[in-house]
């Protein structure tokens, strides 16, 4: 507005002082032209007609060549004016009159507000458009504002510090609050809203390690060390991959492979539902659980879409997978030895989880400081002579540049084809670049992180993130005896999900939810270590009441 006014002053100026020339210089030529000694206010008046084409009043015509001309180029000016003016002041101005410009308040109630906006945000935003919970966004930049509201996104514009906003965003009926804006600006949101409601749950995200205390010390019921997240997920993720742990519970001889199915470039799964993959019914194939970017769905609904880069844990009669168009990766129990590039933060975690399930690890960096092993760059085929890669069952590149894990991933498939990748994204859209390079397993840091904010908000169902305890394990259910599995609804009771049957030595996996469990049978479920407690609580007691 004070821009709007000074232009406006600037432009009143220039017309006043136009109108004052041309008034002083047509009175002198009526003088010595046409030898008429006109007042002053009359050559005014005579000038405001011409510029604005309403007329000339009694001085017309005029006998002299001077004044002609002089009038005709006070007729252009005004023209030259007007065209000016309606693009420089009024049209514009006409714009901002209609233009009510960003957002600034809202009446959501027991809604989450999301302060700042990412990509990781948008992860967050999507599991809460799946269960219903409305969000809110809260941003200082006007322009990001008005952009996510012209795409129906509920958003206001403001500083997410300032206790004022956060009352116009209606914190003091919001369920929850994500602080996701820097390490220095989050402590100070977290105060500002436990000011309006001292109930309100807050998340905040933490890019440094070292500043966690502080949104500790300011009131956030939880913390997310995304990096430091990251890396203990490929760190679990090195050291055991379901599939393992999945045959790892089964006891009775069995023709059932179990494996890992990446769903590649150009594959023809891609884009399809479950229910539309008519090749998992036709060759006897069990979608035990599938990777949706940065959360594991157990026995996923039929209508799930299989997305590019999708990670299947399939179990399927030996011989079933060679007509499926998705490219089996690696798994394992227990490597004998791991190489960690990069040793940030992600990598530095990642090392920590390997060595306290005593793996032997080593780490390969570009700085020689302590905790590394080898000096030397990820890009380089020259560094992999030093570490012995090809005696390694896996590598984890926790590089911070997308483009170098790239290049490490490709001269890594070069040295050894059969080496098992684990790669880390910082842009989601790098993700299917490192899986055409070679790569195994791969994790986009702002992917992970939203799952895992999401798994912090959203109780309606339970989101399982890579970082998370999952485990399977294998029960009997005296409890359960004669009950069908929906009748038992144990999804529901303890967050596990039965995915396997053991009766009469045999394994059983295609379950419907009419399956009656007898009460010799073994159940095999899944679920985090929580729901695997609730799971045995329940299936062992007197009578499961349906």
């Amino acid at each position: 507005m004070e821009d709007w006014r000074r232009r406006i002053g600037y432009a009143l100026l220039t017309v006043a002082a136009i109108i004052v020339v041309y008034s002083t210089t047509y009175q002198w030529a009526m003088l010595t032209f046409e030898g008429r000694d006109i007042p002053f206010y009359k050559a005014v008046q005579v000038v405001i007609e011409s510029l604005t084409t309403a007329g000339f009043g009694g001085h017309a015509p005029w006998q002299s060549t001077v004044l002609n001309v002089m009038v005709i180029g006070m007729n252009l000016t005004g023209v030259l004016l007007v065209f000016l003016g309606l693009p420089l002041f009024a049209i514009p101005l006409l714009r901002q009159a209609l233009d009510s410009g960003p957002p600034t308040t809202s009446d959501l109630t027991d809604h989450v507000i999301i302060c700042g906006h990412s990509a990781l945000d948008d992860v967050l935003r999507k599991e809460l458009d799946e269960v219903g919970i409305p969000y809110l966004f809260v941003d200082p930049d006007p322009e990001l504002v008005s952009d996510l509201a012209d795409r129906g996104i509920n958003a206001v514009h403001g500083d997410p510090e300032e206790i004022q906003t956060l009352r116009d965003a209606n914190a003091a009926e919001a369920r929850g609050l994500v602080a996701d804006v820097d390490d220095e600006a989050n402590p100070t949101i977290i105060l500002s809203a436990l000011r309006i409601n001292p109930d309100v749950r807050i998340i905040s995200v933490v890019r440094d390690y070292k500043t966690a205390t502080y949104h500790e010390y300011s009131g956030a019921d939880e913390v997310v060390l995304a990096r430091q997240q990251l890396g203990e997920a490929f760190g679990m993720r090195a050291t055991t991959s379901f599939a393992e742990k999945l045959r790892n519970v089964i006891e009775v001889e069995n023709e059932y492979e179990i494996t890992e199915l990446l769903i590649e470039e150009g594959s023809d799964l891609a884009g399809r539902t479950i229910r539309e993959a008519e090749i998992f019914d036709r060759e006897g194939i069990t979608i035990v659980g599938v990777w949706l970017g940065g959360k594991f769905v157990i026995s996923p609904d039929p209508d799930t879409v299989l997305e590019e880069n999708t990670i299947l844990l399939v179990a399927g009669g030996h011989g079933g997978f060679e007509d499926v168009t998705a490219r089996s990766i690696p798994t394992h129990h227990h490597p004998s030895r791991v190489v960690v590039c990069g040793y940030g933060t992600v990598g530095w975690s990642v090392t920590e989880t390997l060595r306290d399930a005593n793996i032997d690890t080593t780490v390969v960096d570009h700085e020689d400081r302590e905790g590394v092993d080898v000096v030397g760059d990820a890009t380089d085929p020259d560094t992999y002579e030093h570490v012995d890669v090809e005696d390694a069952e896996t590598v984890v590149l926790a590089l911070d540049d997308d483009t170098t894990t790239i290049y490490a991933t490709l001269v890594i498939r070069e040295i050894d084809p059969d080496v098992e990748i684990i790669a880390r994204a910082d842009d989601p859209d790098t993700v299917w670049k490192l899986y055409n390079a070679g790569a195994d397993y791969v994790l986009s840091l702002p992917t992970v992180t939203g799952e895992i904010l999401a798994s912090y908000l959203v109780e309606e169902v339970e989101i399982v993130t890579p970082q998370v305890q999952f485990e399977f394990v294998r029960s009997a259910a005296p409890s359960l005896a004669g009950m069908s599995l929906s009748e038992a609804d144990l999804r529901a009771r303890t967050g596990c999900t039965v995915i396997g049957v053991e009766r009469d030595g045999e394994l059983r996996t295609d379950l419907t939810a009419d399956f009656v469990v007898r009460e010799d049978d073994t159940l095999i479920a899944g679920g985090s270590e929580a729901a695997i407690d609730r799971f045995a609580e329940t299936v062992t007691a007197d009578r499961v009441a349906p």
